[in-house]
């Protein structure tokens, strides 16, 4: 298997880039008080950093918003994971507890104001990839169980026969998605070589600690873009 950027994402996002976390073995049963309370402190330093401020001008989302209009995305409708996680909690709606691995991830997505992804490669068919949508690729939104049908042209991350998050880092699909029973786990974390890369890297490196730590793997750890556009990860 590999995860692949496809060429043309880079002829629209010359600059994008992806920091990669793969962990596997993971046990995701309990509940981990150390990792909910990463979790609460990571909402409150976003409440403190985005205190008083349009958080859709912050440079932070502002770089995100303006990469989904390039894509033909209207970010006030299909607003970056991060941005809505945000939006959230700045309205004082504390987060609901998911599992362990989920909880960590927004903890430290929240933390770095970062899109972050997590993906279940056992429900991945052939390669992983972040690519232009051909037409016709059944996606199921979250906590749904109907197929809905992607149009030509959308930017996603996909497998060989389905898509597994729409309209880039906007919604992930219910096939896929991290449960108590997920032991292998991808985690993409989307940022730009030319504003936040050294972000995306402290939190791909502070991720796999966690891992190491919390669940007792050894994660793989990788770092995508313009001049190293595919990795094989398993």
């Amino acid at each position: 298997m590999e995860f692949v950027i496809e060429d043309r994402v880079f002829e629209v996002l010359p600059n994008v880039c992806f920091g990669v976390v793969i962990a596997r073995g993971v046990n995701n049963h309990g509940k981990n008080e150390e990792i909910l309370k990463l979790l609460d402190e990571s909402i409150e330093l976003a409440r403190k950093k985005f205190e008083g401020v349009n958080i859709k001008g912050h440079p932070d989302i502002l770089c995100y918003r303006e990469a989904l209009r390039k894509l033909n995305i209207n970010p006030n409708k299909f607003p970056c994971s991060v941005e809505a996680m945000t939006s959230r909690v700045l309205k004082s709606n504390n987060l609901p507890s998911i599992n362990n691995v989920v909880n960590l991830i927004n903890a430290v997505s929240l933390k770095r104001t970062l899109p972050m992804g997590a993906h279940d490669l056992k429900c991945v068919e052939g390669n992983l990839k972040v690519c232009f949508s051909k037409g016709g690729e059944p996606f199921i939104p979250f906590g749904q169980t109907e197929a809905e049908y992607v149009e030509e042209g959308e930017l996603v991350y996909a497998d060989d026969h389905k898509v597994k998050t729409r309209r880039w880092i906007w919604r992930q699909s219910e096939i896929g998605k991290i449960t108590e029973d997920s032991t292998d786990i991808f985690i993409p974390i989307d940022g730009f070589i030319d504003y936040n890369k050294n972000a995306v890297l402290r939190a791909r490196d502070e991720l796999a600690e966690y891992f190491r730590e919390f669940f007792n793997v050894e994660p793989e750890v990788f770092f995508l873009h313009a001049g190293n556009r595919s990795v094989k990860i398993m």
